[in-house]
């Protein structure tokens, strides 16, 4: 663990008005010490006093409670050869799965009951096979995946924009916890630091910088998610997508990247078969069509309804039946887990990955 005064000067550099990340690393790189980068800085601000005593506070409170420099030698090797590495990663959890092999699973914040069940069944395939599933925990696909990979019992990284002592958003409080418990949540950020929103994007540089690859579940055309796939791409990693509706706006973000030359993925061994790792993939297979027993009214209305969203009145126009009849289908179809329901009239079979 960084020694006391080792840290006030890592925070004396970091916190200076007028420095910043890339002058800091700057300085340290002409400097050569980390004592000869303090040289004729500015004065300090009035709150480092404060701030070194809280971080102080908090490394000693909880073991899994640690910080990494830029100088640690266990500082993440594929972090480090990124164009924009911080300085600081504070972390709480298991320090140690920051050296195993991983890959980021990024998306939509409000993804289709498809895009999150595809979210959960390739961090549980991945994870189980023994990738660290990396993400940002936010609401949707991020919340999802990181719940895939704790199901499976393998190892899961939040990486968040906010200071570690505090979790954001607030409906992820629980999942939050079990992952500080289980996982390892990580940030670049000082404690006390609100999630203000330019964090999220410098934030998904270390989603793309940490991993081997990113897949991207479901994203809109200007999504964040697509920011972390150029930026993964822009370090070499590879970008992996998932195809989707050609009628829904959460697919094209995927589309446009498959367009761009990432690589289409059906299932979780698509992506290690890619990766060539020499990992595989447990085959969990959940069946998707109502059980034998059931009448052949159902089983032809799973057949006209496809994979994509369809309206109600779609569905009729496909002669599946009278209103009445594909209403009280639908509602058994949902009731079974098989059919979602999304906003308006609207349907979409749901497929088991």
């Amino acid at each position: 663990m960084v020694e006391r005064e080792e840290l006030a000067a890592w925070l004396r550099l970091l916190e200076t008005p007028g420095v910043g990340l890339e002058t800091a690393r700057a300085r340290l790189a002409q400097a050569g010490s980390l004592d000869e980068a303090l040289e004729q800085l500015p004065a300090p601000p009035p709150h480092l006093p404060a701030l070194i005593e809280q971080t102080w506070a908090w490394l000693q409170a909880d073991t899994r409670h640690d910080l990494l420099t830029l100088a640690d030698a266990d500082y993440p090797p594929l972090l480090m050869q990124t164009a924009d590495p911080p300085l600081l990663l504070y972390l709480d959890g298991r320090r140690e799965l920051l050296r195993a092999q991983a890959l980021a699973i990024v998306g939509s914040r409000h993804p289709t009951p498809q895009g999150r069940e595809h979210a959960e069944a390739f961090g549980h395939g991945l994870a189980a096979a023994g990738l660290v599933i990396v993400s940002g925990l936010a609401l949707g696909v991020d919340g999802a995946a990181h719940q895939g990979a704790l199901e499976a019992g393998g190892g899961t990284i939040a990486i968040v924009g906010t200071g570690l002592d505090q979790i954001y958003p607030r409906r992820h409080e629980a999942l939050g916890q079990r992952i500080r418990r289980e996982g390892l949540i990580l940030s670049e950020y000082a404690l006390a630091t609100p999630p203000l929103a330019s964090n999220f994007p410098r934030r998904n540089r270390l989603i793309a910088g940490l991993t081997r690859g990113c897949l991207v579940v479901e994203a809109a055309l200007q999504s964040g998610s697509l920011i972390t796939a150029r930026l993964a791409s822009q370090a070499g990693r590879e970008v992996f997508a998932i195809p989707g509706s050609t009628h829904s706006a959460h697919s094209r973000g995927c589309h446009a990247l498959i367009r761009q030359g990432a690589k289409l993925v059906e299932s979780p061994a698509d992506v290690l078969e890619k990766l060539q790792l020499g990992l595989d993939v447990r085959e969990e297979t959940t069946p998707d069509a109502p059980e034998p027993g059931w009448s052949p009214a159902l089983k032809r209305l799973l057949g006209l309804m496809g994979y994509e969203p369809v309206s109600l009145e779609e569905l009729l126009n496909r002669g599946a039946g009278t209103s009445s009849e594909v209403s009280a289908w639908l509602l058994e179809l949902q009731l079974a887990g098989l059919v979602s329901r999304l906003a308006g009239q609207v349907f979409q079979r749901r497929a088991r990955t």
